[in-house]
């Protein structure tokens, strides 16, 4: 089972005008906050958002990350499905980081997955969380281009996760089993059993 929200993404060449943000960590109440939509996806400040959403999570390393994250009360996430994440069978996701403003999203179907997850904003834990196996998802780029995409395996899996931050969700939130909850140096005996 892989992770959203963590792993090896980092960049091969490190840009020194890279902004780095400050990730919240569990207990700020900016992660509890439902977040405002954007008022225009395509504003200048919304844009610089978004590169240095995509330069802090790649650094962490991770693999999404959303604005109560980064201390900022905006309906915007980043996100990226490295082919390595990728679940068995699960069709190839977007070939690079995906940002999307006032994303949204559907299932598609009643299938319900558990998949081992973990969060930036709780670094030393990870847990199995059950997720809606497909969803259809929507959203706007900051260059302002209206995605809608439909996923599945970990691809649907890390967008619910990020939406979820977005109305002030938690994984743990989520989980139905709190006895599949781990220190991420004990994880392995969560996957003993796969």
């Amino acid at each position: 089972m892989a992770c959203p929200c963590d792993g090896d993404a980092r960049p091969k060449d490190h840009d020194a005008s890279m902004t780095l943000l400050k990730i919240a960590q569990i207990g700020h109440p900016i992660l509890r906050t439902r977040c405002l939509p954007v008022g225009d996806p395509t504003d200048a400040e919304v844009r610089r958002l978004a590169l240095d959403m995509i330069d802090t999570m790649r650094d962490a390393p991770g693999v999404g990350l959303a604005g109560p994250q980064v201390y900022q009360d905006a309906r915007i996430i980043v996100f990226m499905v490295p082919p390595e994440r990728r679940e068995e069978g699960e069709p190839e996701g977007p070939a690079d980081v995906t940002a999307l403003v006032n994303p949204s999203f559907e299932p598609i179907g009643e299938a319900m997955t558990g998949g081992l997850e973990g969060c930036l904003s709780i670094p030393e834990l990870r847990g199995v969380v059950p997720r809606h196996a497909r969803i259809r998802y929507r959203g706007t780029t900051p260059e302002g281009e209206a995605i809608e995409r439909e996923a599945s395996g970990f691809h649907a899996r890390v967008v619910q996760h990020e939406i979820d931050h977005l109305d002030g969700v938690l994984f743990l939130d989520r989980m139905r089993d709190l006895s599949l909850l781990a220190a991420a140096s004990e994880v392995h005996h969560l996957l003993e059993d796969d």
